[in-house]
């Protein structure tokens, strides 16, 4: 399954994608998501970008805006990284 090329989804749900083609929602979710091993490095070099912003001294609302993220995401990769 590794070497599936990802579909994107195009602004559609995973339900409403499944009903117009006639699928599962858990097939089109395998076909359209991308690999958990993609998307964990994302993620950790999205908290490693915030935490260097932070050693910056930005402010949780400022790396959000400058990052993409909410605050609430911010929030959680400094704490994160506090217990790490």
């Amino acid at each position: 399954m590794a070497d599936v090329q990802r579909l994107p989804r195009n602004g559609l749900t995973i339900r409403e994608l499944a009903e117009r083609i006639g699928r599962s929602p858990r097939t089109v979710k395998r076909y359209t998501s991308e690999p958990r091993e993609a998307y964990e490095a994302k993620a950790a070099a999205r908290h490693e970008r915030i935490r260097e912003l932070r050693a910056e001294g930005m402010s949780m609302r400022a790396i959000a805006a400058e990052v993409g993220v909410t605050v609430s995401t911010v929030h959680y990769a400094l704490t994160k990284a506090e217990t790490a």
